[in-house]
């Protein structure tokens, strides 16, 4: 029970970590832009960006910038989405992905991009090589030579083969936006704990200077960008509720067959008693004393060897999977010591109601009889 908890916790968050890695809690967006890469311009003056920043809860934000592209080398090309980044970009998830190369400096302006393994193996592009990207600009045709600066994977398939990081400056002249304009706005939270809280007063923030400028925006979290992801993990969550609840089962009935067994086993026993004058009450507490003994036990082995192939996992990696399926590249373990405190209270409470049913028949055993009983 431990290593499923574990595994399905340690997916979900690790899933979810990498959702909010490549976007963001909360993105705000124009009214009018449509769900695609082309996004129409917002203002996102620094005053607003600020009030944002000063929301409790909120760890960072960040102006969006996206541009659909082709990429075209010598030998082949490939359509990309072009994704800005600028001074106030959060590195950190992207930075933590490298495999080659540095992370670009977008404190002045840059031809440097970030490019994902897929799409370095694809295009054969490595870091310090050149290639050139057009773009539609005005129903035009516009070019830009860019430069690889590093190559990151996330094993997130679908943003690896989709996306790569560039200097915001070129969105915005290709877009002929303004300094303060914009696709969007992230938003990134401190905690999912407060994520409803942090995500309201978001929302108030915005309601309050859209009422004062006339502008339009709408928002969407991350469970609203990624329907289909968050339903596949929700039902992750009611597959190891039917796993917990077979396992329940299956150790129930061994624990009562024991039991069972072992009153058998101890007719003899349990009539020499009743003749001495002891209850049934005390008989059963002597059975149930052994059983919750021999549950005590398995419960400690079972805490040994379960949270022993839990730590092996989380730190040495041995079961490994396939990133482009899985999103990650190893079964993912997260402990919580709440969660493994809860596991064992409701084992043992679960055992001790189980370990009382075969217990009543001591109540039946006719002393005389289990006297001579063979």
């Amino acid at each position: 029970m431990l290593v499923a908890i574990g595994v399905v916790n340690g997916f979900k968050n690790e899933v979810r970590d990498k959702v909010i890695g490549v976007g963001s809690h909360i993105q705000i967006a124009s009214y009018y832009s449509n769900y695609s890469y082309e996004m129409s311009p917002l203002s996102v003056p620094d005053s607003l960006l600020g009030q944002l920043r000063a929301i409790p809860g909120v760890r960072h934000v960040q102006p969006q910038y996206t541009k659909p592209g082709m990429i075209k080398t010598k030998d082949d090309f490939q359509v990309v989405v072009f994704k800005g980044a600028d001074s106030s970009f959060d590195a950190s998830f992207l930075t933590s992905a490298l495999v080659a190369g540095t992370f670009p400096d977008y404190s002045h302006p840059s031809n440097d991009v970030l490019i994902s393994e897929y799409l370095s193996d694809l295009l054969h592009l490595q870091p310090g090589d050149a290639f050139l990207a057009y773009f539609i600009r005005d129903e035009a045709q516009s070019a830009r030579r860019f430069k690889v600066s590093g190559v990151f994977n996330t094993h997130f398939t679908s943003y690896d083969k989709a996306f790569l990081l560039t200097d915001a400056r070129h969105i915005r002249q290709l877009n002929d936006w303004e300094s303060d304009q914009a696709g969007g706005i992230e938003v990134f939270f401190e905690s999912m704990k407060t994520f409803e809280k942090t995500q309201e007063s978001v929302y108030q923030a915005m309601s309050r200077y859209a009422s004062a400028t006339d502008e339009v925006y709408y928002m969407r979290n991350l469970y609203e960008l990624n329907p289909d992801l968050f339903g596949w993990l929700d039902l992750l969550d009611m597959n190891v509720l039917l796993i917990l609840l077979l396992m329940i089962f299956v150790s129930g009935f061994n624990i009562i067959s024991g039991l069972l067994i072992l009153i058998l086993e101890r007719t003899n026993f349990i009539g020499i008693l009743k003749a001495l004058g002891a209850g049934n009450r005390q008989v059963r507490r002597i059975f149930v004393s052994y059983s919750t003994y021999l549950v005590a036990i398995g419960l400690f082995w079972g805490n040994v060897i379960g949270l022993g192939i839990c730590f092996l996992q989380k730190y040495a990696h041995v079961l490994k999977l396939d990133p482009s399926v899985y999103y990650v590249d190893a079964v993912p373990i997260e402990l919580n010591g709440w969660w493994i405190l809860f596991v064992n209270v409701g084992t043992i409470l679960v055992s001790m109601a189980v370990v009382l049913i075969p217990s009543h028949l001591i109540s039946h055993i006719n002393p005389a009889k289990a006297i001579r009983f063979e």
